[in-house]
């Protein structure tokens, strides 16, 4: 048969159908009786049920995984990348206390390669389905002369629903107030092109290096998948902010620590009248930040505005329950620890 004049240019039409023709199977897990429709139309449906909100707000967020894809690259391994991309915008809605509804992705490549395709698709499916997020659909293009060989770009789109009464917003947040760190299990998707630059180019290593400390090699480590807070949150907003005092919560902000660290993320929560004053040694660093530190040559300031430093989440509870908070968090078999305090200012976040 004669290849197709469109395919001799780069993009096969009728490989990308094959390989789209496997997605209801992996797709099944992350069904919600919401959704309408198949996968594959125009626009993905869901009919939002209402009747469960006085007042239903949509949040959504669209996000990337960064410089982290490199590192897929060069380990040949792609299904962290999927879960990575939604655990990370589930945690962006989640700090305003929403759930999640359901997600559509992006993928854009030079040559589709059908192996790496359904690696991230089940990376998808799978974290879906832990953050009970329905995957509707999405968008695959082929872009030849695009991409270098070999790589591909991913973004995600995700849209969740939170009781208006109900929205952590930081407006109760005062002085006093304590801050509660919930353990990352590495980078996350932050900090890498640094990251990268410090143990690849200045400490001339490669992804099959050993380091002390380290579980596994170091591309091991780098892969290492960034951790959803959204269920552990919504089984906090439960506990602790009852619908039956909105006015009154023990949950009053949340931080997710993404690009820009500590720096940039809390003062996105804080009254203009607080600063938060995190403590340096008051939870257990990783091995991995360590190395950063010890051997990158970066000020420390500059790694809190980088790194999460061990801190995925960073939660603002009312002082007075900051110990009930931190210990239900514990039960949840979450590290936690409880890293500083809210104290009057003008919204700054400052290490010390």
């Amino acid at each position: 048969m004669k290849t197709k004049a469109y395919a001799q240019a780069g993009v096969d039409i009728d490989l990308g159908n094959r390989v789209k023709a496997t997605l209801p199977q992996l797709l099944a897990s992350t069904h919600r009786p919401e959704v309408l429709g198949k996968v594959g139309g125009f626009g993905g449906l869901f009919a939002l049920n209402a009747k469960k909100f006085r007042q239903p707000v949509l949040v959504s967020c669209v996000d990337g995984v960064g410089t982290k894809l490199k590192l897929a690259f060069a380990m040949g391994r792609h299904d962290t990348i999927g879960q990575d991309l939604v655990n990370h915008c589930v945690n962006d809605i989640a700090v305003l206390g929403a759930e999640p509804l359901f997600f559509l992705d992006y993928i854009g490549t030079g040559k589709l390669e059908p192996k790496v395709f359904e690696q991230i698709i089940q990376g998808f499916a799978q974290a879906c389905a832990e953050n009970r997020c329905a995957l509707i659909g999405g968008e695959t293009a082929q872009m030849p002369g695009f991409y270098q060989t070999g790589e591909y770009d991913v973004s995600g789109t995700i849209v969740g629903v939170v009781e208006k009464q109900r929205m952590i917003d930081g407006k109760t947040i005062r002085p006093g107030d304590a801050l509660i760190g919930l353990a990352s299990t590495g980078l996350h998707t932050n900090g890498y092109s640094l990251a990268r630059q410090i143990f690849f180019e200045k400490m001339k290593l490669k992804i099959s290096s050993r380091l002390p400390g380290l579980d596994g090699t170091l591309g091991e480590e780098l892969l290492k998948v960034h951790v959803s807070y959204g269920p552990l949150i919504q089984k906090l907003i439960k506990k602790f902010n009852p619908a039956s005092a909105p006015k009154a919560p023990v949950i009053k902000g949340l931080a997710h620590i993404t690009g820009g660290g500590f720096i940039d993320n809390i003062p996105r929560v804080l009254p203009r009248t607080c600063d938060v004053l995190l403590k340096k040694g008051s939870w257990d660093p990783l091995p991995i930040f360590q190395i950063l530190t010890e051997k990158g040559g970066v000020p420390e300031s500059e790694l809190y505005q980088v790194f999460n430093m061990g801190i995925g989440m960073v939660i603002m509870v009312d002082g007075g329950q900051a110990e009930t908070v931190l210990r239900f968090v514990r039960q949840q078999k979450m590290p936690a620890w409880l890293i500083g305090e809210v104290a009057k200012g003008t919204g700054l976040s400052k290490v010390v």
